[in-house]
Parts: structure tokens; sequence; C-alpha cells
């Protein structure tokens, strides 16, 4: 028998484990043109995340997915440079995921890049001067986030620094997300 009809038996087989065999292959071949095409468009594997609180709302609600461009591949435009000529979710400037407090192994903060500050700058008026230079975040949520992440828990003194970002926020897909909430952590 040549490959040819090897290839034909496989395909056509009604067999439980060659069906089965099929669809474990098929799987697989979608999930890695889906990780190539990520990789090749955002500079991400795993490019998505699911929104897990309403810091974001209205922009972003819990339950979206939200697709990140790596930071390798973009740069960070803050609200205040963005007053000018860009936007994103509704609103000026990037937001963008980030490390909170540069730990690894911790649920990332997906917030707006407010404003850069360096090192020794007040960090807002009339507040602490920076210890490092960084983006002072928030999220756009009005009623829970009256105040800079720096100024409460998220981020309490700490400008984001360039290195704990992740990415940049580009789609979002809502409610897809909820699938994600639902399963456990691994």
């Amino acid at each position: 028998m040549n490959l040819k009809d090897t290839f034909h038996n496989f395909k056509e087989s009604d067999n439980f484990f060659v069906s089965l065999a099929r669809d474990i292959l098929t799987v697989l071949l979608a999930v890695l043109i889906f990780a190539s095409f990520s990789q090749i468009v955002f500079g991400m594997w795993t490019p998505m995340v699911a929104v897990e609180s309403g810091s974001m709302e209205p922009h972003m609600n819990v339950g979206d997915i939200i697709f990140i461009k790596s930071i390798d591949r973009t740069e960070v435009v803050t609200y205040e440079e963005g007053m000018n000529d860009f936007s994103s979710f509704e609103s000026y400037g990037n937001v963008i995921l980030y490390k909170p407090y540069g730990q690894e192994g911790v649920t990332p903060i997906i917030h707006r890049a407010m404003y850069y500050v360096e090192e020794g700058e007040p960090m807002w008026e009339g507040g602490p001067s920076a210890p490092h230079s960084g983006y002072i975040t928030k999220g756009d949520n009005e009623v829970t986030n009256k105040y800079y992440d720096q100024q409460g828990q998220v981020s309490y003194l700490l400008p984001v620094k360039e290195e704990w970002v992740i990415g940049v926020a580009e789609y979002r897909i809502p409610y897809l997300g909820y699938l994600r909430l639902m399963l456990p952590s691994f």
C-alpha cells in the first residue's frame, strides 16, 4: 500500500481509534495554526486575557477577551500624550497589561497608562516623589477607580516600570472570556 492509499484509508476510516486520532490531529493542527498566527500578528503565543474585574468599565467588562500586542512590537501612548490625536477603547492613550510590582505568577493588571514620570518627579500634583521612572496608571471606571493605581492598593506608590509592561490592549471580544473565568487556574 502506498502513502496515498494509506492517507485515504486514514481519512475515510470508520474505526473508532482512527477517527479519534483524526480528531486529535485536527485539533492540534488548529491550535498550531492559531498559535503561529498569534505569534506573527501580536508577537505572543497566547495574546488573550479575560477581564476579571469591572475596573475598566464601561470600555472593558468582566468576561471580555482582550487581545494584547507584545510590548516588543509597539510603543505605549499615554492618556496625556494621546489627548493630541490618539485614542483606544473610547478614551485617550493605551490600555496596558502589566505585572503588578513586576511579580511573576500573579494576575496581571489591565489599566490605562495615564502619564509617565521620571525618578524623583512627583507622581501626581502634590504627591510623593517617584522612587523610579514609570507609568502612572488608572482604571477607566470612575466609580471604583477614583484615584491612580499608585494612590491605592494596585501599585501603591510605585510607577509601573517599562519592563513590567507585558503589552498593549488592541481588540475586545465581549463575553467570550466567561468561559475562561469559569475554569480553574492551573
